[in-house]
C-alpha cells in the first residue's frame, strides 16, 4: 500500500481578518481551503483516492455475467455487490444473500427516501416530496434531486392552485410536474425552485391567496395573543 496526499482545485486559506480602522476598506473573503485527496494503492492493484480524514470508500457495482464489473446499471445487469475500501489499502466485497434479499430492499427504500427527504422542514412539503419519489420508483426511475430540485413550499404553492383554480390537488401535482417535464424535454432550464416562484408574483391571484395563507400559518403559530398584550400594556 503507497500514499499520496494531493490537494485538488481550490485555494489555500486565509487567516480571519482583523478589525478595520472606520472608512478602511475590507479585506478580502477568507479563501476556501481546498480538500485534500489522498491516492492509496490498495491491494487489489487499484489506485483509490480518500477525500480529507474519510476512512471508507463505499462503492455499489453491477454485473451481467459476474466477469465485468460497473457502476451503472443497464437492464442487462443480474449481479450487485458492494466494495469497501479502506484507507488501509484493505478491500472487502459483499453481494446480498437470497435469504437478506428483503431487508436489503426495504432498507435501502427506506433510506434513500429519508436521505432525500432529510432537508424538508414542513411536514406537509415532505409528504409532496416523498409522492415524487414513489412516483419516480414506481416508474422505474431511480431519481436524484438536480439543481434547483427543493420541494420548500411546495404545500403552500398546490394549496393556492387549487383555491384559485377549482383543480384538485392531483390535477394541480400533474400540471406542474408536466411544466417541468416539457420544459426538459425541450432543453430548457426550469428548475422546480423556479417554478413555484412564479406563481409567487404578489401581483398575481396566486401570490395573494399564498401571502394570506402564510399569515394564516404564522398567525396560528403564535402562541401569545398580541392584540391582548397591546390592551394590557395600554392598561398600565
Amino acid at each position: 500500500m503507497t500514499l499520496q496526499s494531493t490537494p485538488h482545485s481550490g485555494n489555500a486559506g486565509a487567516a480571519p481578518p482583523s478589525m478595520l480602522a472606520p472608512g478602511a476598506a475590507a479585506p478580502p473573503k477568507a479563501k476556501k481551503v481546498p480538500t485534500e485527496y489522498t491516492k492509496v494503492t490498495m491491494k487489489d492493484g487499484r489506485v483509490v483516492e480518500f477525500a480529507g480524514k474519510r476512512k471508507m470508500n463505499k462503492d455499489v457495482l453491477y454485473s451481467a455475467d459476474l466477469a465485468e464489473w460497473h457502476e451503472d446499471p443497464v437492464p442487462t445487469d443480474q449481479y450487485v455487490k458492494v466494495r469497501f475500501d479502506f484507507r488501509n489499502g484493505e478491500v472487502r466485497e459483499h453481494s446480498p444473500v437470497d435469504g437478506l434479499l428483503l431487508q436489503f430492499i426495504g432498507h435501502g427504500v427506506s433510506q434513500k427516501i429519508g436521505d432525500e427527504t432529510a432537508g424538508d422542514d414542513k411536514i406537509e412539503d415532505m409528504v409532496i416530496h416523498v409522492d415524487s419519489i414513489l412516483e419516480s420508483l414506481n416508474a422505474g426511475k431511480w431519481s436524484t434531486r438536480e439543481p434547483g430540485e427543493s420541494f420548500s413550499g411546495a404545500s403552500i404553492v398546490i394549496r393556492a392552485l387549487v383555491e384559485a383554480s377549482g383543480k384538485t390537488v392531483t390535477e394541480v401535482k400533474t400540471f406542474l410536474q408536466g411544466k417541468l417535464d416539457a420544459a426538459k424535454a425541450k432543453g430548457e432550464t426550469l428548475s422546480r425552485n423556479q417554478l413555484y416562484a412564479s406563481f409567487r408574483n404578489p401581483k398575481s391571484k396566486t401570490g395573494q391567496i399564498i401571502r394570506r395563507l402564510e399569515e394564516e400559518e404564522a398567525a396560528k403559530a403564535t402562541s401569545v395573543d398580541a392584540d391582548a398584550e397591546l390592551a394590557a400594556l395600554a392598561g398600565v
